[in-house]
Order: C-alpha cells, then sequence, then structure tokens
C-alpha cells in the first residue's frame, strides 16, 4: 500500500505533523511517497489565485503519483483543493482517489454550527476555504454565516505565532461557534485556540488522513 502525501507548503513542522496523522490512521508498514513544490503555492500567493500554470504543475503531481504506484493521494494545500476537485473525474477513472486534507474539517466544523469563523495567514487560503465550507454546507441543507479571521503573520517564530492566532481567535470567538484554521500549518495551535477561547477548534491533518484512510479501506486495504 502506497500514499502519496502532495505538499506545496514544505514546512518541516508541517510534514512532520502531516506524516505523523498520515500514519496514525494507516499504519507504519504504508509506504508514504512524498511530493513536493513550493513554487505552486508561490505563484499562487503571489498572483491571487491559481493561476493556470501552478494548476498543471499540481495536477501534473498527481499523475506522477500514479505513475508512481500511489493508491490513494492526500492533497494537502487549502490554497489549491479546488485544482483537486476539478481532478476528481480522472482520479474515479484511474481508480486512485485524491483526498482533500480539509474538506472533512469544512464539514466537521458545518456539522458543529452555523456561524464559523476562519483564522488563515493567507487570502489565497482564506477564500478557497470559505468557498469549500459553502459548498459543504448546500450539501448538508445547512445556512451558515462566516467570520474572516485574516493573521498577517510573515517572518513569526512559532511561539509568536502560537500568540497572534490565539489573540485573534479571542477576537472571533464572540461571534462564532467553531472555528477553523484554514492552513494545516496551524496545526499545533489547535488546543490552545480552544482552551483558551472555549470554542470548538479544528485543524485540518487529522481530518485529511482520517479521509485518507477511508479512500483506502474502499479500496480493499485493511488499514
Amino acid at each position: 500500500m502506497k500514499a502519496a502525501l502532495i505538499y506545496t507548503s514544505t514546512t518541516p513542522e508541517l510534514i512532520e505533523l502531516v506524516e505523523r496523522e498520515v500514519r496514525k490512521n494507516i499504519g507504519a508498514e504504508a509506504e508514504l511517497l512524498s511530493m513536493q513544490d513550493p513554487s505552486i503555492l508561490a505563484e499562487t500567493r503571489d498572483a491571487g489565485y491559481v493561476t493556470p500554470t501552478a494548476a498543471a504543475r499540481l495536477m501534473s503531481m498527481y499523475t506522477k503519483a500514479v505513475a508512481d504506484g500511489a493508491d490513494a493521494i492526500l492533497n494537502i494545500c487549502s490554497s489549491v483543493g479546488e485544482v483537486a476537485d476539478a481532478f476528481q473525474p480522472a482520479a474515479r477513472y484511474i481508480g486512485v482517489p485524491v483526498v482533500r486534507i480539509d474538506e472533512e474539517m469544512c464539514r466537521e466544523a458545518v456539522r458543529r454550527g452555523s456561524r464559523i469563523g476562519v483564522l488563515a495567514t493567507l487570502p489565497t487560503t482564506l477564500e478557497p476555504t470559505k468557498g469549500t465550507i459553502r459548498r459543504v454546507a448546500r450539501e448538508m441543507g445547512r445556512h451558515v454565516e462566516l467570520e474572516d479571521g485574516l493573521v498577517e503573520a510573515f517572518g513569526m517564530d512559532r511561539d509568536q505565532f502560537r500568540k497572534l492566532l490565539v489573540g485573534a481567535a479571542e477576537v472571533l470567538a464572540p461571534r462564532v461557534d467553531v472555528i477553523v484554521l484554514a492552513q494545516g500549518s496551524m496545526a499545533y495551535v489547535e488546543q490552545d485556540i480552544e482552551k483558551v477561547v472555549g470554542r470548538p477548534t479544528l485543524s485540518s491533518p487529522r481530518f485529511g488522513a482520517a479521509e485518507l484512510a477511508k479512500a483506502l479501506r474502499n479500496k480493499g486495504f485493511a488499514v
């Protein structure tokens, strides 16, 4: 069994966190194929949207993962999640599911409440995450109201980043039922925020890893 992990952000903390959650869900014996292209996120961030060339490079990573024997693919970057959505017809034809790391997190947020706060450090992550929440809410027959929590965190170390996110969550908390951390790299602050602000707080790696395991089970793998 082989799972491909597709990164467009390559911070060591994110990679370590995602791989730990994936191992927890699919087992230590599974082979992990880590594929990385930070230029995709950089180009998306600079342009303010997913450019055709960035989307093409990401889709090329999916097909390369399939060619390298992947049984399932985990798309880790929320900024380019809509590319994974666009690839789904090909994924079904090929028989290799492409799982978005954030989609089940967004569904859980809708289950938890109608007022949802979204924390992000990039507009190119904030808007796609909000779009996903609205889409899954429609699919679930629910109405949601979204509150933005866009924070500037460039150049900050982990402790500064933690304090900034907790502070932003404190501002959001009185207006929301649940808080979503739009970027997987924020996951290490999840418990801190929930403890301080008293609102359910969700980050994507644990949800994405569980959905990856589900996709592999649906293919008949014992995970």
